[in-house]
């Protein structure tokens, strides 16, 4: 799997988990400040991460 390819999951993820565009995640976006995650909302992404 190349580099962008896992961006591009990990991005799908991430938009899915916190209900925001997929055009809203960046790599270098910060979930609380950025994409307005709390920290439960954290917790859920790694564990969908996993």
């Amino acid at each position: 799997m190349s580099n962008n390819e896992i961006l591009d999951k990990v991005s799908s993820i991430v938009a899915e988990q916190l209900s925001v565009d997929i055009a809203e995640v960046k790599s270098e976006s910060n979930f609380q400040d950025d994409l307005g995650a709390d920290s439960l909302d954290t917790v859920e992404l790694v564990m969908a991460l996993e």
